[in-house]
């Protein structure tokens, strides 16, 4: 029978799990969860988008997109933009506060990054990456991992 770490699963998990953690950690400091840093990340590069269409880029149920972006109106953190055409449609943005911080959230997943895969050499980095996009590719995982 083979030992729990033949699998290259076991090494996977416990990497993956670790590189979330640190990463959640570094994002509790600014009051943010990984899945708003996702969300965050998402209306950064576009003016404003429709909750549903927020949805599908990042794979998620409309209901926790909905919740996501509650908590980020709280926050502060994002704007809403009703729609006079449509009662029911809305619009959601980055607010100024947003914007000024997901540069700064980018660059604690950046040096996340570097503090798990620095110790690999740029070569291994991108045949990492390659072998795991083919791995997701051949299964169809397209969402987001937000937990």
């Amino acid at each position: 029978m083979s030992e729990l770490t033949d699998h290259l699963g076991y090494w996977l998990r416990l990497v993956s799990n670790n590189v979330s953690t640190a990463f959640a950690r570094r994002l509790e400091a600014e009051e943010v969860t990984v899945a708003e840093w996702f969300f965050l990340r998402a209306l950064f590069d576009v003016d404003e988008l429709a909750p549903s269409k927020l949805a599908t880029v990042m794979g998620m149920t409309r209901g926790a997109i909905s919740k996501l972006s509650d908590r980020l109106l709280a926050k502060r953190l994002i704007e809403r933009s009703d729609n006079l055409d449509d009662g029911r449609a809305h619009t959601l943005r980055l607010s100024g506060k947003g914007r000024a911080l997901v540069p700064k959230l980018a660059r604690l997943a950046d040096a996340n990054d570097e503090s798990f895969f620095g110790v690999l050499s740029s070569e291994e980095q991108a045949a990492l990456r390659r072998a795991l996009e083919k791995i997701a590719k051949r299964h169809g995982l397209n969402h987001t991992p937000v937990d």
